[in-house]
């Protein structure tokens, strides 16, 4: 196959943009392929009759080869992808990236059984991590892709509020370890015991399966439960305010390049392309 054939190929199983039609189609028969993999793998779940069965079995079968050639094409292409280096090193790069990873699993484990058939019902098993093909959707999607940058411009406080309730959580459990270990000794057996507490306290989960009963525990339970929801409020401020910043910035390089447009077509006559003065 020529070069320019190969390097086609590679643009069209890329992310595409508006432009370009037969990538973009290759993106929506991915996300289609995925969305269909899944419900593959719900409605597996239940019990069906066999015409139905036949019927997702040639569905999966369908959109696992189609996986497969998807995999197959891009590490083929790999080289287009990390320029620079030789073709088999950029091959095993992408081959061990996360997406490809990602990629790999999510049809690898269909054909185990028929290489190892005394395996089949453990390989089953291994199949569920096709769900991690929906993360790739994210990659297909743009307006998902906000997300993920909302994400790595608040990585640092995010973190950092996550250590708080961390802390938080780690001093809430040992100070009702102490507190009502005497009072409910088979309740609050250790440290853990009262971490679990924290956490579902914290997160205002609250499942009641273990409480306090002494006076101080319910009122060291009541700050801590106000400061819990104080917590998950942090991180929530944090990703509406990075969202609020993320849009601002989409909206602001939409305009800068609406006026670059704009100033463009005006220096050329539209009728005989001249340049204007």
């Amino acid at each position: 196959m020529k070069k320019a054939d190969r390097k086609r190929i590679f643009e069209i199983i890329q992310i595409g943009n508006d432009t370009d039609f037969p990538s973009r189609s290759f993106d929506f028969l991915i996300m289609t392929a995925i969305i269909v993999n899944i419900f593959i793998a719900i409605f597996s779940t239940f019990e069906i009759s066999e015409k139905y069965k036949v019927i997702l079995d040639i569905a999966e079968i369908c959109t696992v080869i189609f996986f497969t050639l998807e995999y197959i094409l891009r590490v083929w292409t790999s080289d287009y992808l990390y320029p620079g280096i030789p073709r088999w090193k950029a091959a095993l790069k992408y081959i061990f990236s996360a997406g490809a990873i990602v990629d790999f699993l999510s049809f690898f484990p269909f054909y185990l059984p028929f290489f190892i058939p005394d395996g089949i019902v453990a390989f089953r098993i291994f199949r569920i991590v096709r769900i991690l093909r929906l993360f790739r959707i994210n990659i297909y999607y743009d307006a998902l892709n906000l997300i993920t940058d909302v994400l790595k411009r608040k990585k640092n406080q995010l973190l950092s509020s996550v250590f708080i309730v961390l802390v938080l959580m780690i001093a809430s459990s040992l100070l009702m370890y102490n507190i009502e270990h005497k009072a409910q000794p088979d309740v609050f057996q250790n440290a853990f015991s009262g971490f679990w507490w924290s956490v579902s306290t914290l997160l205002t989960v609250g499942y009641g399966d273990i409480y306090p009963v002494t006076i101080i525990g319910k009122l060291c339970g009541i700050v801590i439960t106000f400061l819990g929801v104080g917590m998950v409020a942090i991180p929530t401020g944090i990703l509406s305010a990075g969202f609020v910043e993320q849009v601002s910035i989409i909206q602001k390089q939409e305009t800068a390049k609406k006026n670059t447009s704009k100033s463009l077509t005006r220096k050329y006559c539209p009728y005989c392309g001249e340049k204007l003065i």
